[in-house]
């Protein structure tokens, strides 16, 4: 008999959920690690910005849309999900170094970022790409 060495439909989904959705975890904490420069950040802040970034990841790994690519769907997933995020951000108290304008577009820029390596990640590095 013949063992079988194909991965199905559902395993192949289940291991880029993983990958993509622990990949989202470590960019939040990074994330978390570059907004801690700031003395202001308290802990509601940081577990928000770590759950905004896990929920990149695990967006990007159970979506079956085509977007032009894994690059473009990256990059698309990490605005769209940064959004909320950025719009908290403008109820952050007055900052010296950072305008609210700035830091909303600062937090949709670096989701974009974000989501387009998390995609790289999960997509080239454990080739576990999307089956849209």
């Amino acid at each position: 008999m013949k063992k079988a060495t194909k991965k199905t439909k559902k395993q192949k989904k289940g291991k880029r959920v993983i990958v993509a959705t622990l990949s989202g975890v470590l960019f939040g904490f990074v994330c978390c690690w570059f907004a801690s420069s700031s003395p202001d950040l308290t802990w509601p802040v940081a577990i928000q910005i770590i759950t905004s970034r896990t929920l990149i990841g695990f967006a990007i790994g159970i979506s079956c849309l085509t977007m032009g690519g894994w690059a473009i769907h990256g990059l698309i997933m990490g605005l769209i999900f940064s959004i909320p995020l950025a719009f908290s951000g403008l109820m952050a108290p007055e900052n010296p170094e950072w305008s609210k304008a700035g830091m909303l577009i600062a937090t949709v820029v670096m989701g974009m970022i974000y989501g387009f390596l998390i995609e790289l990640i999960t997509s080239l590095l454990f080739k576990a790409k999307s089956q849209g």
